[in-house]
């Protein structure tokens, strides 16, 4: 083969990201939901104190800003 015509097909390639940061964050925060919602429906007073409640809003955030940002960074 021509080494112009090798040269000419590398530059042709566009290098793509992985998506493979969203799957994973994408991942978690469907399966945090799932637990979430078991623990709901076997225990109607889940979580029992306000300061258990932040704590789970807070581990939904942060996952959420996880999934937001892998999206971001695969998109860019």
């Amino acid at each position: 083969m021509d080494l112009a015509f090798i040269l000419a097909a590398a530059e042709a390639v566009k290098h793509e990201k992985s998506e493979v940061p969203f799957f994973i964050c994408g991942g978690l925060l469907a399966s945090y939901a799932v637990l979430i919602s078991v623990f709901g429906f076997k225990r109607p007073a889940f979580p029992e104190t306000a300061a258990a409640a932040r704590g789970v809003m807070s581990v939904g955030a942060l996952l959420v800003g996880m999934a937001i940002s892998a999206a971001i960074y695969v998109a860019l």
